[in-house]
């Protein structure tokens, strides 16, 4: 098979036919029970929705298609997205992955209203409100609508959805660089270059100076790190929910990426790297493991969380952040901002560990997790780069899982997920029945 849209064409049979084969024989069965507690508590750990793109294991991290992380982590984006849809690694020299660039290449341009209406926005804008309005505006560009307008069978609404995704990803680095360069005054909008990779394309449209290469390298690896984390957190949720009503892929990824947007979801990057700063200059420079390991307790007894330790299904180092702190001793050894990352890694889980064991003496709850998510290094990475605007970092975040969300939404519509409708009762409800 040459290029994806093929491949997928042989695998939806397929995927309809396991789909209709398990819930025939298992439609019955249950896989899992909920506490008034986990209803409460944002429906944390709660099995109903399913997700073949990749999954999370609290003890081993992402697995992509059944690949953990690490084991692909030389993979560039195209790869990933291929991966993600159709279960194999395809060479980055094959026929799959050279259409799929010349897909990209064909389809990469901004339609000129985009930079209309990112530069009618408030000066003060917050990026992501840029990303996400310029996602949104172009809806008028969907297949999927124009089709289901006309009137189309159920059985192809994979097709117009992946061609709808395929349009946005490749717009995606273009839309990303114009909001950067317009909204901190970088100067002119850099053109995508065809035949340059998709991650290299971001990283040049960005415009920061990258003499070695290191920074394409970096953006590769960001963008292929960040694509997808299975399919309950907020923004692949949301898209998916969106989705089920059959939205088209331009409302639904805008849709995940407003949650994306949250404090509690998106921002943890800048939050950490925020820290460090911090840190350092409390310190006039990079700081000991001795002033780090006190400076981590009074931040713990202050009341105060250490932003990137501690994670909602992760029981391990995140392993986003092994990788990115393999690169980092790679490539900038001797960056003080990434060597104060590196000793807290190093100082911080046994900090955690010691408060955690204080909190149980003093009849609190101790702490569930001592180890980094892939947010405590990240922009470490970045702004050893020169990019420094940290509002701008949930952006970059949002390129790379808008992917993962795209391909959720084409394997959705693939096997004919139902509209998204869980039930929900009241609290006096609990009260009486519960």
């Amino acid at each position: 098979m040459a290029t994806l849209q093929e491949r997928l064409a042989e695998l939806v049979p397929e995927w309809r036919a396991e789909r209709a084969k398990l819930l025939k024989e298992k439609g019955k069965n249950e896989i899992a029970k909920c506490t008034v507690a986990q209803a409460f508590g944002g429906m944390r750990g709660i099995k109903g929705m399913i997700c073949d793109t990749s999954v999370v294991e609290p003890d081993k991290g992402l697995i992509i298609r059944g690949r953990p992380l690490l084991d692909i982590q030389e993979l560039w984006p195209e790869q990933t997205f291929i991966l993600m849809l159709t279960g194999k690694i395809e060479p980055l020299d094959g026929e799959m992955v050279k259409a799929f660039q010349k897909e990209m290449d064909r389809r990469a341009q901004l339609p000129q209203y985009v930079y209309d209406v990112l530069e009618a926005m408030p000066s003060d804008s917050h990026p992501m409100c840029m990303f996400n309005t310029g996602i949104l505006c172009m809806e008028k560009e969907s297949t999927f609508r124009a089709m289901y307008d006309k009137g189309m069978t159920k059985a192809d609404y994979w097709i117009p959805m992946l061609d709808d995704s395929l349009d946005i990803m490749a717009k995606l680095p273009g839309l990303a660089a114009a909001i950067y360069r317009l909204r901190y005054d970088k100067g002119g909008y850099i053109d995508w270059t065809p035949g340059l990779d998709w991650g290299a394309n971001y990283a040049n449209m960005l415009g920061l100076a990258d003499p070695t290469g290191t920074f394409a390298e970096l953006m590769r690896l960001y963008l292929h790190f960040h694509c997808d984390h299975e399919g309950g957190n907020v923004s692949a949720n949301t898209c998916h929910t969106v989705g089920s009503a059959l939205s088209d892929a331009y409302y639904s990824a805008s849709a995940g990426l407003n949650g994306l947007a949250g404090p509690l979801h998106g921002l943890a990057n800048q939050e950490c790297l925020a820290w460090v700063l911090e840190t350092m200059e409390k310190f006039g420079g990079a700081p000991t493991a001795d002033q780090i390991k006190d400076y981590a307790f009074e931040t713990l007894r202050a009341g105060k969380v250490i932003p990137g330790y501690g994670h909602a299904v992760l029981r391990v180092t995140d392993p986003r952040y092994t990788g990115f702190n393999a690169f980092g001793k790679k490539h900038l050894s001797a960056d003080p901002v990434f060597q104060t990352v590196n000793t807290v890694f190093e100082v911080v889980p046994k900090v955690l560990e010691e408060f955690s064991a204080e909190r149980v003496k003093a009849g609190k709850n101790p702490i569930a997790n001592f180890w980094p998510n892939v947010d405590a290094g990240s922009g470490a990475l970045l702004y050893h780069y020169g990019l420094e605007e940290f509002p701008y970092y949930t952006v970059l975040f949002s390129v790379s899982r808008t992917r993962g969300m795209l391909a959720q939404l084409i394997w959705n519509r693939a096997v004919g997920t139902a509209l998204t409708r869980p039930k929900s009762v009241s609290m006096e409800w609990i009260g009486k029945n519960a």
